[in-house]
């Protein structure tokens, strides 16, 4: 039996598709997944029992995050119960106990809002700081600027990613220009000692403030 030419041309391209294609035996990897809930330090482990279903994690530092240190300091100076966001790859063991291998610390505080909070799912940024005092929270429906003793502020704005991480919100209301930039940089709340995995500064006008942020759960970086 004899192909036309044309047929085996168009086949051609299908056969070096199969010759090549690679097979792999190796099992799917561990699923990424963020996290938040109350950590504890038990016998040498740290543990998280999280706000979704409360499971209880073991976390491991994996990637060098610092958690466990930084969870040692904040309980030696505050003795009260801490608040964890992270992120990492979540390892069921044959024991049916988990491990999360941390890849990312977004926050760890022992102050304000935590499992209790209401906005996180649709929050995709929150930077604040202080001296003066200052808050901005970033939703894919605008930016809402907060300062005490003056009327919140609620403005569309505009997102540009710079090399190196780096983030800029932008607006410009009554004749007035925000700016908040965002660093991928370690910070520490100079009044809760909260730590955050992104640097603020936000510059109104003539005026520069900085402070820290974390993303929120309608965006993972």
């Amino acid at each position: 039996m004899t192909f036309p030419r044309t047929l085996l041309l168009t086949l051609l391209p299908l056969f070096a598709g199969c010759q090549f294609s690679p097979w792999s035996d190796e099992p799917p990897g561990q699923p990424i997944e963020r996290l938040q809930g109350e950590v504890a330090l038990s016998d040498g482990m740290l543990l998280l029992r999280t706000c979704q279903g409360q499971r209880q994690v073991e976390l491991l530092d994996a990637g060098a995050t610092g958690l466990p240190e930084d969870t040692q300091a904040l309980f030696a100076e505050s003795g009260q119960p801490l608040f964890a966001d992270v992120l990492g790859r979540l390892i069921s063991r044959a024991d049916g106990s988990n491990q999360l291998h941390l890849t990312q610390v977004y926050r760890l505080q022992g102050e304000g809002h935590g499992c209790e909070s209401s906005e996180f799912a649709q929050l995709t940024l929150r930077a604040s700081g202080h001296e003066p005092g200052w808050s901005v929270r970033i939703t894919t429906q605008g930016m809402l600027l907060q300062r005490p003793g003056q009327t919140p502020l609620a403005v569309p704005y505009l997102e540009e990613r710079l090399p190196g991480g780096q983030i800029n919100f932008s607006s410009e209301a009554n004749n007035q220009h925000i700016d908040l930039w965002v660093a991928p940089q370690r910070c520490i709340d100079s009044a809760s000692g909260a730590v955050s995995h992104l640097t603020a500064e936000l510059r109104l006008d003539d005026q520069t403030l900085r402070g820290c942020a974390y993303y929120g759960g309608a965006r993972t970086e």
